[in-house]
């Protein structure tokens, strides 16, 4: 049983930025929706952006919606930047390693100056 949708973020291009109950962020691409059955009506990019979790699922207004079954199997894993979250954590280190009392000095040093 595939997770349910845990919340929605329309973004540009008509593609939904979900996160599913098991942590996982996944982007969906509504484009080959748009030309489909009710699907056309959210080509209206105010109508697309008012995408809401319901039990599990997406829903707009007008009862169209999409199951999490969906959502999920024909959605592409959003991959977390480890480059970032590297780069972070290596900052956190060197604000650790920074002596307070050298920061106090620099501080006192710039304005005597």
């Amino acid at each position: 049983m595939n997770p349910y949708v845990k919340s929605v973020r329309p973004q540009e291009n008509y593609c939904l930025l979900l996160t599913f109950e098991n942590g996982e962020k996944r982007i969906f691409d509504l484009k080959p929706y748009l030309d489909k059955g009710v699907f056309t009506r959210l080509k209206n990019v105010a109508e697309f952006k008012t995408a809401r979790v319901v039990s599990g699922s997406v829903e707009w207004h007008g009862e169209i919606d999409l199951s999490y079954d969906t959502l999920y199997l024909s959605s592409i894993p959003v991959k977390t930047s480890k480059v970032r979250s590297k780069t972070i954590q290596r900052a956190k280190k060197k604000l650790a390693a920074f002596p307070a009392k050298r920061t106090k000095q620099t501080r006192a040093s710039v304005g005597a100056k």
